[in-house]
């Protein structure tokens, strides 16, 4: 079974192929434009711009870094509805952790109210926060997540081809 290169889906019939990747349809074909140009990029235009994000100020409180990719988890359910999600932040640690709490909270307030699912993913997204804040990423260089997202944000500016 295939995957959409964009958005991750499974893919059981048809799609769109192109020079490679598989999409689920056309809408991810043309989003997926950037993932074509990121592996296009040198790791040294990617490692510069890394660095460069890595050393600067914090986008969301405008404090000093080092900046870097922090994940918060949350989840929420109502009765046989359960939705889960990862949402990474590029932050300094301070805001990172923020969100880690706030999505911990929310998870905590609004997981549990779904079965099966939100008895499951509840205590399992709370303790992915927990681990997310124990966590502390190297202050002297870019995560690996910092450096793939800096090259989709580098692929981003591209403006597309016809």
């Amino acid at each position: 079974m295939a995957k959409c290169a964009y958005c991750g889906s499974l893919v059981l019939f048809g799609g769109v192929r192109d020079k490679g990747l598989r999409y689920c349809n056309q809408k991810c074909h043309q989003n997926g434009y950037g993932l074509l140009v990121a592996g296009e990029l040198t790791q040294d235009v990617v490692s510069k711009h890394a660095g460069e994000i890595h050393r600067g100020l914090c986008p969301e409180c405008h404090g000093n870094g080092p900046v870097d990719v922090y994940t918060s988890y949350r989840v929420y359910s109502l009765l046989f509805y359960t939705s889960w999600s990862s949402r990474p932040h590029v932050c300094c640690r301070s805001c990172g952790i923020k969100s880690q709490i706030g999505d911990a909270f929310f998870s905590l307030l609004c997981g549990w109210w779904g079965f099966p699912w939100g008895l499951i993913m509840t205590p399992t997204q709370i303790i992915r926060n927990l681990i997310g804040m124990a966590k502390t990423p190297d202050p002297l260089t870019p995560s690996d997540e910092l450096n793939k997202m800096t090259r989709l944000l580098l692929a981003s500016q591209v403006p597309p081809q016809q």
